[in-house]
């Protein structure tokens, strides 16, 4: 599909986003991809086309498209600044983009990138093991994460009331779960690919964009 036809976001510095009143900041961001002479996508003859970098933010899985600045040295996998303030490598935000708006690229590079952030901000995602609450009277919040079924929930409910999780160590040692960081980014993934309309660990898609709805 054409790049300028396609279900573009308003194009808006949307590292921050509001939310219940309370403003989400991307503060940092983890490079997936950089196309130097634009996206190949773009109608744009090459000349006119700006270069792109496409990002991940480290806090709340946000995806977004960045404009760099001239002679910014762009390297896969680093992490930058892209909160308020002085920014050393982009100009600005160019807008927020959906998982399919994603180079193959980016989409190669994105499960491993989740996952390196998951582990180094662990104690995010062990607080939703002590603290998930059911969604409704038949649904709970750790139902929705990959392999976690009726038995699995129960037995990690009831090791949280005689002691809360540390860390995903512990986690493994007290509940049949030997990966629950994989467990959490195949979540983030399907969030991401607007799986479902519940979101554990990312921002809810832009108003008027819904799960399905494309």
């Amino acid at each position: 599909m054409e790049r300028e036809k396609r279900s573009r976001y308003p194009v808006k510095d949307t590292s921050k986003e509001s939310e219940g009143g309370k403003k989400k900041y991307e503060e940092y961001a983890i490079i997936l991809d950089y196309m130097p002479r634009g996206h190949p996508d773009d109608r744009k003859p090459p000349y006119a086309r700006e270069p792109i970098i496409q990002v991940i933010g480290d806090t709340h899985f946000t995806l977004l498209e960045l404009i760099p600045k001239t002679n910014a040295k762009i390297t896969i996998r680093d992490k930058i600044f892209i909160g308020k303030g002085p920014r050393s490598i982009i100009d600005h935000v160019k807008g927020r983009i959906s998982y399919e708006e994603l180079t193959a690229s980016a989409k190669f590079e994105l499960p491993e990138i989740i996952r390196e952030i998951i582990e180094q901000n662990p104690d995010q995602f062990v607080k939703f093991f002590n603290e998930a609450r059911p969604l409704t009277t038949r649904m709970h919040q750790l139902e929705l994460l990959p392999g976690i079924g009726k038995k699995i929930m129960w037995d990690i409910i009831e090791k949280r009331k005689q002691q809360l999780f540390t860390d995903f160590k512990n986690i493994s040692e007290r509940v049949r779960l030997p990966d629950p960081v994989n467990i959490i980014v195949k979540r983030v993934l399907h969030e991401l690919q607007d799986g479902d309309k519940y979101r554990v660990f990312t921002r809810p898609p832009p108003q008027g964009r819904q799960p399905g709805s494309d």
